[in-house]
Formats: structure tokens, sequence, C-alpha cells
């Protein structure tokens, strides 16, 4: 018996300086008021995090904790939150991701994209929804998939972003870093200066703005993060040298490997 095809719905949100994409899945046709219902839910979860959490908008409360103007009691309770998640992140990844070293005052930026595109992803389990992505420019949070199948999503070359280096199974979420597309926006918690050791690093788990900050981590930190990530239970990484030499953890979700002819490749241990 021939299975009918799957429902779609893709919606564009512009947010927090880009596009973030949200794609629905169902074989059922879709109701369309609990999907717009759905759908405003999220959009509104992103532009939420946006209005609490930019560094650009002079009247956020991320800004005027910064400058000094209130205290972090007198913000909403997520600024506290996502804090005291960075800090573990800041621990987890050995110091590379660290939000307190960025100039200008501390800067969650590596973490916040990744956590508001997961809970906009919550709006979206709705009756009749069997997968959905949300895509905030490469960080991808998603559940389920398309008639039973999980996603699979491309990693692109950073020396050719028109062409993939392979394919993921996504079992959840995955993050992106590098300078590839941004220029050098990524500061060494360390030195100060705005260095990476990898041109791309991605990395997958179930919490998005964890993967998202260790990512950041992985791209300045190289090897060194990459090995953490190895003993770090539920998530794995994979990063691309500039001379496109591939490191990845043990259990990294490859789908298939697109760009054969790459010279050498190399994986990590515990």
């Amino acid at each position: 018996m021939t299975r009918p095809a799957p429902t779609t719905r893709h919606e564009r949100i512009s947010v927090m300086g880009t596009i973030v994409t949200v794609d629905l899945y169902g074989t059922d046709p879709l109701d369309r008021p609990t999907i717009d219902a759905a759908v405003a839910d999220a959009a509104a979860t992103l532009h939420r995090a946006e209005r609490t959490f930019s560094t650009w908008q002079a009247d956020s409360p991320l800004s005027r904790l910064r400058r000094g103007e209130i205290s972090l009691g007198e913000t909403p309770s997520e600024v506290a939150d996502v804090l005291d998640a960075c800090r573990a992140a800041k621990e987890l990844s050995g110091g590379w991701f660290d939000p307190w070293a960025m100039p200008g005052g501390v800067d969650p930026t590596g973490y916040v994209k990744g956590w508001a595109a997961a809970r906009a992803l919550e709006a979206l389990r709705v009756e009749g929804v069997e997968g959905a992505m949300v895509n905030a420019a490469g960080d991808i949070a998603s559940f389920g998939g398309v008639r039973a199948n999980p996603f699979r999503v491309g990693i692109v070359r950073p020396d050719s972003p028109a062409t993939l280096a392979c394919v993921v199974t996504l079992h959840g979420s995955i993050a992106t870093s590098g300078t590839y597309q941004r220029g050098s926006h990524l500061v060494n918690p360390f030195s100060g200066g705005a260095t990476v050791r990898v041109a791309s690093a991605s990395v997958t788990g179930a919490d998005l703005g964890l993967a998202d900050a260790l990512a950041t981590a992985l791209a300045v930190g190289g090897d060194e993060v990459l090995a953490r990530i190895e003993r770090l239970e539920g998530y794995e990484a994979l990063t691309i040298d500039f001379d496109g030499v591939r490191g990845w953890t043990t259990g990294f979700a490859f789908a298939d490997v697109v760009n054969r002819d790459t010279p050498r490749t190399r994986s990590t241990s515990a």
C-alpha cells in the first residue's frame, strides 16, 4: 500500500540577527489553527529571547546588566538560568567556552541561540506533528522525523560552503560553529584574541544550548575540547581543519561522508 506523502509546513522567522526556519511534518492533514498557534508560540519564544539577551539592543535586560544599571536579581529569571547553564558549559569545556571573558562584559550569545531554538521547538509538539526542526543559522533542534525515519542534515565544507562535507543522522540537536561564514567573531577566552583552531566544529546532543556552547569551545580549542566531548555522555563532535582534515568522536552519527577524497582523517578516543 502506498503511504500518503507527508504534510509539511515551512516558516521563516527574522530574529536575533538571522533567519530562523521552522519545519513541521505529519502524515495526516495538519490542523491549520493548531499549527498556526504553535508556530506563533515558537516565534514569540524566539523574539522574547532576543528582547532579553540582545547585546545590541541597549534596553535589553542583558545590556543593562552588562552596564551595571541593574542587578541579576532584577532581570527576568531566564537570565540567571542561562548564566547558570553557561557556568556548567564553561566547566565541561575546560574554560574554552567562557561568556565572562568576552569584550564588553558577560555575553552568553554562544549558548542563547541554541537554547532559544530548543525552547521554540517545544511549542511545536502538538497533535498531528510527527517531526519538527527549528534551524537557527545552523543550530538545529529537532524531534521525530518523517515517516518514522530520523532527520538527516548536511554539514558543509568550510572551504566551499555550497558543498557538503558529510551528512549526519540527527537524533535531537546539532550546532555548528566556525568563521567561514561570519568571519572572525569567536574569541579565545585565554588569550583574548579572535582566533580559532579549526575551520568548522559541530556538536550533537540532546540539549542544543549546551551543544551550541561546546561547538563554540571546539572551534576555539580544537583537539583539547574534542577529547573532552569524547568523555561527555550523550554528546558527539566533528571538526574540519583548514586543510580539510577531519576529527570526530567515536560515536558521531555519520550517515554519509560525501567527499571521500579528503586526504586524511582522524578520530579521538577517551
